[in-house]
């Protein structure tokens, strides 16, 4: 069925919200029996927030833009999630995700490369303001689901995080454009929180923050709640941030980020290329992480390990509490156009455990230019610039070998 069937209009001015959440009425009463599918034809189809439902399509033809209200009311405020305990940005509730998923299973988001257009300018300029009464609204946030398919889609002017996936399992992401301005703040692409079995891949991303953020929750809440993020792929993406990275972990990781695969990413114009960002307070753990065949042009830190935000969610977070590292294997590498050496900022305290650096060459970076590493141990071979003392600890060379 079409939304038109639901009294649509697809004029970009006239409200669609109701006959959105109408439809969506309607075909939960198929979930049950072979599921339903809402095509969304060509035309411009201005919406407030909406839920999607259990074994459902929305699928977006060729010419069809999904416009986001510009009214906050339609943007409900609901509670903070629990990893969270409070919104990310402001105390109490948030604003709920344009496209909003909970307890759902067998979830299509599809089409044509039709577009879901998030006006995050709006919301932008009250984060500038500092006006802003309530954490932003992601573009789409799927909650405590199943078996999800994001794919074929362009997604621009998220008004926060662009598709946010938490507590889930069996998630692919695939296929997708999203697309913010360079200066549009907090509007990751993909940031997958506390969910397992993902898969991130063939994705083109331009935005203000991170390209793909895997999260799993923020300080004595995420520890709490100890919901991990773990098995998750992340492949064949490229694209530009001016201020932050290709690929980032954490630094929101207090349940735990383990069996990460990231591979095959091409960055160019960037403040990094991978980081791993934790600090004091998180506690949690980042383990068994594979990042290999990174490409980057012009990216000013190409790896970066980084602490030291003083970004807690009270005053109820635990100095003592830090974050263990395991297993990291960073290999085949080429930066052209580099700035900086590689920067590596442990967290005092914390336990470094087969940190490994393997074929990673760095064009354009002085001769002169010194890794700057601090709190950190492991070993690495066939690097240039030559990696500082603290990655020529032998007793990892073993696992850690040219291949």
């Amino acid at each position: 069925m079409s939304i038109e069937d639901f009294g649509g209009v697809g004029d970009g001015s006239t409200s669609n919200t109701e006959s959105f959440r109408r439809a969506i009425r309607y075909m939960q009463r198929f979930q049950n029996r072979g599921g339903s599918q809402l095509n969304i034809p060509r035309g411009t189809w201005l919406t407030g927030s909406f839920n999607l439902t259990s074994n459902f399509t929305l699928f977006l033809h060729d010419g069809a833009v999904i416009l986001a209200s510009q009214d906050p009311k339609e943007w409900p405020i609901i509670e903070a999630l629990p990893s969270y305990g409070r919104g990310r940005e402001r105390f109490g509730g948030r604003h709920i995700s344009l496209i909003h998923g909970n307890g759902i299973s067998n979830v299509v988001i599809t089409g044509q490369n039709g577009t879901v257009d998030g006006q995050g300018k709006m919301w932008w300029e009250l984060w500038w303001n500092r006006t802003l009464e309530h954490t932003r609204g992601h573009l789409l946030e799927i909650m405590n689901s199943d078996n999800v398919l994001i794919s074929n889609l362009t997604f621009r002017n998220s008004p926060f995080w662009t598709i946010h996936p938490v507590y889930c399992s069996n998630v692919v992401i695939k296929g997708m454009t999203i697309l913010a301005p360079l200066n549009a703040p907090n509007t990751d692409g993909i940031d997958p929180d506390s969910s397992t079995n993902v898969c991130i891949e063939d994705n083109y991303i331009e935005s203000g923050d991170d390209l793909v953020a895997i999260k799993s929750g923020w300080d004595q809440y995420g520890i709490t709640v100890a919901h991990p993020s773990t098995n998750i792929v992340v492949r064949r993406i490229s694209g530009t941030t001016p201020t932050c990275s290709g690929v980032g972990i954490g630094s929101e990781m207090s349940g735990g980020i383990s069996n990460i695969t990231i591979e095959n990413l091409h960055v160019w114009d960037s403040a990094a290329g991978v980081r791993i960002k934790s600090d004091k307070g998180r506690g949690g753990y980042i383990s068994s992480v594979s990042i290999s065949n990174i490409r980057m042009e012009r990216v000013k830190i190409p790896i970066r390990f980084s602490r030291g935000s003083n970004d807690h969610p009270d005053d109820g977070w635990d100095p003592k509490a830090v974050p263990r590292f395991k297993d990291i294997l960073i290999s085949n590498v080429v930066s052209v156009n580099s700035t900086k050496a590689p920067v590596l900022e442990g967290v005092e305290g914390s336990s470094f455990e087969g940190l490994c650096f393997k074929n990673i060459t760095l064009h354009g970076v002085a001769l002169s230019a010194k890794w700057r590493c601090e709190y950190v141990s492991g070993f690495a071979t066939e690097v240039f610039p030559v990696p500082c003392l603290e990655l020529r600890n032998n007793s990892y060379s073993s696992w850690c070998s040219p291949s």
